[in-house]
């Protein structure tokens, strides 16, 4: 079977962890743990997230006055390159070097009229007090929301219209290659009136990418992982309810529950992949991953689901 698996920012760097190279190797090696029997019994492409580490390049990249910082699109180029070297590396090792692992950078076209680019919404980078936040946005034209119990950087997240690379991915897929693609929901760019690709300031969502790219790739499961077991009705409160089976219609129906930049994205990104292919997607913790695909763990979205399975 063809499957995609997104790999959430937390399951690189979980919250309160330092933003250290050998703190994210850590993760990653106990990620690709998971991921090393998927490899070997399907075709995997593995996508994942990149707000904590494009945050942190975007700090550095400030850190000189006398050069001009770097853009996001070449930051996410940036983050792609060490968040896919990492896990190419960690799964070489868990499954062996035969040269059937491989990370690809991937750009994604977006459209310079969509409105996200007036609406930042994507969060990146550390949160910071107010103060902190305010001098932040006046020294630099940041732009910062409230995110729990500080402010965190947002910038534009439009939506993947196209991934560039789709026919190399599927290619090596095909030769029985895992590939890594499509990080942090791939390098945002628009084709210019005159056939020519320019990168745009912004980090796409890499839930949506990994759907269409799903979708493209006519992959019969997606699973996206995160870093709660399931998705909740009434999260962080006492009356929280993992939801184990849905059809996305009736999932749909229930987005008020969900968390906008969080478990909102994800939840839409698994239904539009389930409508648009009739496939099967699954939001869950990656070290699931394998009950996740035998449907025995996570929240399972099918078209055949039923209309919710609620724990009581």
């Amino acid at each position: 079977m063809r499957v995609v698996v997104a790999l959430g920012g937390h399951a690189l760097l979980r919250k309160g962890q330092a933003m250290s190279i050998d703190t994210q190797r850590d993760n990653v090696r106990r990620a690709c743990g998971s991921l090393a029997p998927v490899a070997s019994e399907h075709e995997l492409a593995v996508t994942h997230g990149n707000g904590p580490q494009v945050g942190l390049l975007a700090l550095q990249s400030v850190a000189r006055s006398d050069v001009p910082p770097f853009s996001l699109d070449v930051l996410d180029a940036e983050t792609q390159g060490m968040i896919g070297y990492l896990i190419e590396l960690e799964l070489g090792n868990c499954t062996g070097f035969d040269g059937q692992v491989a990370a690809l950078l991937t750009m994604v076209e977006v459209d310079l009229d969509d409105p996200a680019f007036a609406d930042p919404t994507k969060p990146i980078g550390p949160a910071y007090d107010e103060a902190t936040a305010d001098k932040l946005a006046g020294d630099l034209g940041w732009t910062f929301k409230a995110r729990g119990d500080g402010y965190q950087r947002v910038v534009p997240s439009p939506e993947p219209k196209r991934i560039l690379e789709l026919r190399p991915i599927a290619s090596l897929l095909e030769r029985g290659c895992t590939v890594i693609c499509g990080g942090g929901g791939g390098i945002p760019v628009v084709m210019g009136s005159h056939g020519r690709l320019d990168g745009v300031e912004a980090v796409v969502d890499k839930d949506c990418t990994s759907a269409l790219l799903a979708t493209d790739l006519h992959a019969g499961f997606l699973v996206i992982t995160t870093d709660v077991d399931a998705v909740y009705l009434q999260w962080g409160t006492p009356a929280a309810r993992a939801i184990r089976r849905a059809r996305p219609d009736v999932l749909m129906e229930f987005t008020d529950h969900f968390e906008a930049g969080s478990m909102l994205p994800k939840v839409m990104a698994a239904c539009h992949f389930v409508t648009a292919t009739g496939g099967v997607a699954a939001i869950g913790d990656l070290t699931d991953v394998t009950d996740i695909l035998e449907q025995r763990a996570g929240t399972i979205i099918s078209l055949d689901a039923g209309d919710i399975e609620i724990d009581r």
